[in-house]
């Protein structure tokens, strides 16, 4: 089991939607940030459908969530935040989903890229399924000059990125010890507060968890990921 063993010098994050980042990994960035790590958060949804009244509309929502998430964003010290705004819940694994990633990878040369495991056994969010899926194929995408030819007729190179993190992963291998930046995942997670105002007990159930996963490597708080080196 690693632990704390690496600093990137350029991150990039995939989620499904605003406060997937924040629940699964907001201590790790706001860690790696202060460390000096450039951090960029790629959203595929800005979750449309992330509301239960009847009179909001997805449009409406998105903005809010939009909002919120640049917010907690800041709060990290996340440098860039990109929506690409396809439909909440409606994500697939398609090629041109691939080469919107492999595009980003290609831009932003990032030598670390955490995302959503999508073999985590019973994952029952497609969103989530998806994007794991996708940003783990437009890593070879991004790496192959013979992919994706139009991108390097474009005048993007081809990128290797070193290293993946899978949060929400069955196969934890590296744990990140959070103690010192607990605060600011909560801190980034109230941001969220269309999706979490309404929960009393959020921020305890939270805390439980980091508590649980730190108690493995004997720190206060932790979080779990799959780590593959990619050679």
């Amino acid at each position: 089991m690693q632990n704390n063993s690496l600093v990137p010098e350029r991150v990039l994050v995939i989620v499904a939607h605003p406060d997937d980042m924040e629940f699964t990994c907001g201590g790790t960035i706001a860690k790696w940030a202060e460390a000096g790590s450039k951090i960029c958060l790629v959203l595929a949804t800005s979750g449309d459908k992330g509301t239960k009244d009847r009179n909001k509309s997805p449009f409406h929502i998105a903005e809010i969530r939009e909002q919120e998430q640049k917010k907690a964003a800041e709060v990290l010290g996340i440098s860039e935040v990109i929506f690409l705004r396809h439909l909440d819940g409606e994500l697939e694994v398609t090629m041109d989903f691939r080469r919107q990633i492999s595009t980003i990878i290609r831009k932003f040369e990032p030598n670390a890229l955490i995302t959503h495991d999508p073999w985590r056994a019973y994952q029952i969010h497609p969103d989530h399924r998806a994007v794991g899926m996708v940003s783990i194929d437009a890593i070879v995408a991004a790496r192959d000059h013979l992919y994706v030819p139009e991108q390097l007729v474009a005048g993007l190179e081809p990128h290797h990125t070193s290293h993946v993190f899978l949060f929400s992963t069955d196969s934890p291998d590296h744990l990140e010890d959070i103690s010192d930046f607990m605060d600011k995942k909560i801190e980034a997670l109230a941001c969220h507060h269309s999706q979490l105002g309404h929960l009393p007990n959020w921020q305890s159930r939270v805390i439980q968890w980091a508590e649980v996963t730190g108690e493995r490597i004997g720190v206060k708080y932790a979080e779990a990921f799959k780590h593959i080196e990619l050679l």
